[in-house]
């Protein structure tokens, strides 16, 4: 059994030894690659080093330095995109309006805003209710609301948007 340890613990650094070669020859082809793609120097080493690191993790099957590079440029343009998305959501992000606690009138107003959408809300569909309370009260990410509603990210999507148009339409008959 010992021998069979040790004749791993070789293989592995073996292993170890031509990732290291494969990072010294092509990180800087890679890291150019990304740059084109993010724009951005420090995004696009990001993406290599991740690439690297997934390449370290997952190796088997790559053995062939072909195989393993045509890996690693497509970690690399996938890992570039996610970060593309990334940032434009961002730059999307509008953070929320402070509301005024002191003035009272205006408190009265939200409180019953706060009302009018809580029973818009109790007249949609179950699974609606459930994707805008996950989403909006709770703060959940679609990946974690298609976990526990056990559903798919895109389902979660579309019953997110169906849910706030049924919303608007339900608040302005109410009004």
């Amino acid at each position: 059994m010992p021998q069979l340890v040790a004749g791993s613990e070789r293989l592995r650094s073996v292993d170890e030894a031509e990732a290291v070669k494969l990072y010294a020859a092509h990180r800087l082809r890679l890291v150019r690659l990304a740059v084109l793609l993010v724009d951005d120097l420090g995004t696009a080493e990001d993406a290599v080093q991740e690439a690297f690191a997934a390449f370290l993790v997952r190796r088997r099957g790559l053995d062939d330095q072909d195989k393993a590079l045509a890996y690693l440029r497509t970690s690399v343009v996938n890992g570039a995109r996610s970060k593309l998305r990334r940032r434009r959501t961002a730059r999307a992000y509008v953070p929320p309006h402070e509301v005024p606690r002191d003035e009272t009138a205006e408190g009265a107003v939200l409180a019953e805003e706060h009302r009018e959408v809580l029973a818009a809300m109790q007249q949609l569909a179950t699974r609606q209710r459930e994707v805008l309370v996950l989403r909006y009260w709770s703060g959940f990410s679609e990946a974690e609301i298609a976990e526990t509603l056990g559903i798919s990210r895109g389902a979660v999507k579309s019953t997110a948007s169906r849910a706030l148009d049924a919303l608007e339409k339900i608040m302005e008959v109410s009004r």
